[in-house]
């Protein structure tokens, strides 16, 4: 059988490649990552996305989801009775991939920052539903996010650190 060339001119090759990419992700399922508000079920996703080890506790209304990254930072992801992420929280050296951490609420964050902050190196964002809190400075980074409506009943924000 002969065998058919296609010659592909040099200043249409970038260009087919990149669209050759866009397609490829476009056609790819998203990760799933365990953030605010996500399924519990995703946070292996998270654990190998973040390079973590993992370890899990339990109290009476909820499960701790504590995952060391590389850095030394540790990022906890509260999960209710009913498998979702209803809380996050991180301390240590550098902060964690935020945007994989707060998931859909990243924006929320975004403009409160862009909104300015409110005290030296702190971040406060305080809704009826969505309540985010951030501060710290290098090598000393903590922060907590809750969506109040689904923080279980008999459960103090305050325990969420």
């Amino acid at each position: 059988m002969p065998k058919h060339r296609v010659s592909v001119p040099h200043h249409l090759i970038a260009p087919l490649a990149l669209a050759a990419s866009v397609a490829t992700t476009l056609l790819l399922p998203a990760p799933a990552h365990a953030a605010l508000g996500a399924p519990f079920a995703s946070i292996a996703a998270d654990q190998t996305r973040m390079r973590a080890s993992i370890k899990m506790s339990s109290q009476a209304a909820y499960n701790v989801h504590a995952l060391t990254l590389p850095s030394g930072t540790i990022v906890r992801e509260y999960v209710g009775a009913n498998g979702v992420v209803f809380a996050v929280a991180w301390n240590g050296p550098s902060q964690p991939a935020l945007s994989t951490v707060l998931g859909t609420y990243f924006a929320d964050f975004q403009n409160a920052a862009r909104a300015g902050r409110s005290g030296r190196n702190r971040l406060d964002l305080e809704r009826s539903d969505l309540v985010i809190q951030s501060g710290g400075h290098m090598r000393a980074f903590y922060g907590r996010a809750y969506l109040a409506n689904a923080v279980p009943d008999g459960v103090s924000p305050d325990a969420l650190r």
